[in-house]
C-alpha cells in the first residue's frame, strides 16, 4: 500500500483487546502513520475483534458497513479473536482488504504495505496450534486506568469457549518483562495498572508455554508476579482484572488484604450457582469452593468489591438450576454481576448438549439476574455512605461531569474540575 497516512482502531471485546489495540497504534505510529478516531475518515480502519458472544460478530459487519458508507477508498482490516476463528467467514464481508490471525496482528505494519485497495482480501491465519510467543501490550493515554496484558491464551477446555480456538494455549511475560512495563507506564504518569489476560491466575508458564525455572531463586507465578509489581515506584494503584476462582489462593487474597497498592477489588468468574450445570460447562470448581473464597475475601477485606460473571440459559440449564444460581447469589456477598446470555459457538462441545434452553428464556433470566446485580450493587455502596475512601477521578470532561472510582470500586461522579484530573482525592460517600 502507498502513501496511507491515516489509521483509526476500535476495538471490540475485552480489556486484553483494548491493551493490544494501543500497542498496534503505537507500531503504527512508528511507521508513520497518524492516529485518527474511528469517527474520522482515515486511510486505514483497523477492527481488533472478539468472538464471546454472537453480538461481537454483528457489531464487526456492522462496522464495516459503516466504513464502506463512509470512505469507500479507505482499507479495512479486521484481527482479533474472530479473525482467528471464522477468516473466511470475514473475508467475504464486502470492504474487508485483510484478515490477520492470531500470530500475524502484531506484523500489521509489513501486512499493510504489501497490499493495495483493489487487491482480493488476503487472509493471514494460521493453525492455532502454531501461535507460540507473548507480545507484551498496554494501555497508556487511552485512559485514567491503563490495562497491562501479562498473559495469554487459556489451557481450560470449558464447554462453551472457543477462547482457547482463538488465542492458543496459555503463556505468559516473564516478571522481569512484566516489571519494565510498569515502570514505563509510571513514567507516562499512569496512577492505576489493570493486570489483564485470558485465564490470569494461571500466569508463569513463560512466552513459550513452558514454566520456565526458578529465575534468580523465584518460583514464576502469579502471587511471585504482584509481590514484585508492588515494589514497583510511582504506580499507586493495581487491580487484577478477573481471576478463576481455583486459581485465587489464600496467599494472593491475604498479599491483597495488606497490600498498599492492590485494590480490595475482585472480578472472580462463576458462570452458574449450579454444580451441575458447573459439571457441563467443564469447570475447575463447585459452587462449595466459590463461596469459601468470598468468604475469604470478605473476612479478611469486609469492604472489598466482588465482581462476578455468569451465564444464563447454557444447555440443560432448567427452572430448577437456573434458581439454584438466583439463590445462590442472592445470599453471597458478592457487590455486581456481568450476565452473559449463552449463544451458541462453533466447535464448542456444549453443542452437542440437550435439551436447547429457549431464547425467550435465555433473556429473562438475564434481566432477573441484571435486576439483582443492580441490587446488590445498591446494597454494596449503602453500606460505605458516610466513609471516606481515596477516588481517583479519570481524564474526561463529560458535559460539564467527571467520574472516578474509588479504591473498592464505587463510581463516583462529581461536577468536573480540570485539577482532580488523574488524581487520587479523599471522598466522603
Amino acid at each position: 500500500m502507498q502513501g496511507a497516512k491515516t489509521v483509526a482502531f476500535h476495538t471490540l471485546g475485552c480489556k486484553l483487546n483494548f491493551s493490544e489495540t494501543s500497542s498496534l497504534s503505537r507500531l503504527m505510529e512508528q511507521e508513520g502513520f497518524e492516529k485518527k478516531e474511528f469517527t474520522d475518515v482515515a486511510d486505514v480502519y483497523v477492527i481488533n475483534t472478539c468472538s464471546v458472544t454472537d453480538n461481537a460478530d454483528k457489531e464487526c459487519r456492522q462496522l464495516v458497513r459503516r466504513i464502506q458508507r463512509k470512505a469507500p477508498e479507505s482499507m479495512v482490516i479486521i484481527t482479533g479473536c474472530y479473525a482467528q476463528l471464522k477468516p473466511k467467514e470475514i473475508a467475504a464481508i464486502p470492504g474487508v482488504d485483510l484478515v490477520l490471525g492470531a500470530a500475524e496482528k502484531f506484523n500489521i505494519a509489513k501486512h499493510i504495505k504489501e497490499i493495495s485497495k483493489n487487491d482480493a482480501t488476503r487472509i493471514c491465519s494460521c493453525d492455532i496450534e502454531t501461535v507460540t510467543g507473548f507480545h507484551s501490550s498496554y494501555s497508556v493515554n487511552d485512559r485514567t486506568r491503563t490495562f497491562l496484558k501479562v498473559q495469554d491464551g487459556c489451557d481450560y477446555n470449558c464447554s462453551f469457549c472457543t477462547i482457547p480456538m482463538a488465542r492458543g494455549k496459555s503463556r505468559s511475560a516473564l516478571i522481569n518483562s512484566v516489571i519494565k512495563d510498569a515502570e514505563t507506564l509510571a513514567a507516562s504518569g499512569a496512577k492505576e495498572v489493570v493486570l489483564t489476560g485470558i485465564n490470569l491466575g494461571d500466569f508463569g508458564k513463560g512466552p513459550d508455554g513452558n514454566a520456565p525455572a526458578a529465575i534468580n531463586g523465584r518460583t514464576e507465578n502469579f502471587y511471585a508476579l504482584i509481590q514484585e509489581l508492588e515494589q514497583v515506584a510511582g504506580i499507586e494503584r493495581y487491580r487484577i482484572s478477573s481471576i478463576e476462582p481455583n486459581l485465587l489462593t489464600n496467599e494472593i487474597i491475604e498479599f491483597v488484604a495488606n497490600s498498599k497498592k492492590f485494590m480490595p477489588h475482585f472480578h472472580i468468574p462463576l458462570q452458574s450457582g449450579s454444580n451441575t450445570i458447573l459439571g457441563a460447562m467443564r469447570r475447575r470448581y463447585k459452587r462449595e469452593l466459590y463461596a469459601d473464597r468470598v468468604g475469604v475475601i470478605k473476612t479478611l477485606m469486609p469492604h472489598c468489591c466482588i465482581g462476578v460473571d455468569v451465564i444464563v440459559g447454557f444447555p440443560g440449564e432448567s427452572d430448577e438450576h437456573f434458581e439454584e444460581t438466583y439463590h445462590f447469589l442472592h445470599q453471597l456477598d458478592v457487590s455486581y454481576f456481568h450476565v452473559f446470555t449463552y449463544s451458541e459457538r462453533a466447535n464448542t462441545h456444549a453443542l452437542n448438549l440437550q435439551p436447547v434452553v429457549p431464547a425467550a428464556v435465555r433473556h429473562e433470566r438475564n434481566k432477573i439476574l441484571r435486576n439483582l446485580s443492580y441490587m446488590k450493587m445498591q446494597y454494596f455502596e449503602n453500606q460505605h455512605a458516610g466513609t471516606t475512601r481515596n477516588v481517583l477521578f479519570e481524564n474526561h470532561n463529560k458535559k460539564g461531569m467527571m467520574e472516578g472510582y474509588t479504591d473498592n470500586y464505587i463510581r463516583i461522579t462529581t461536577p468536573y474540575r480540570a485539577e482532580w484530573e488523574n488524581q487520587i482525592v479523599k471522598w466522603k460517600l
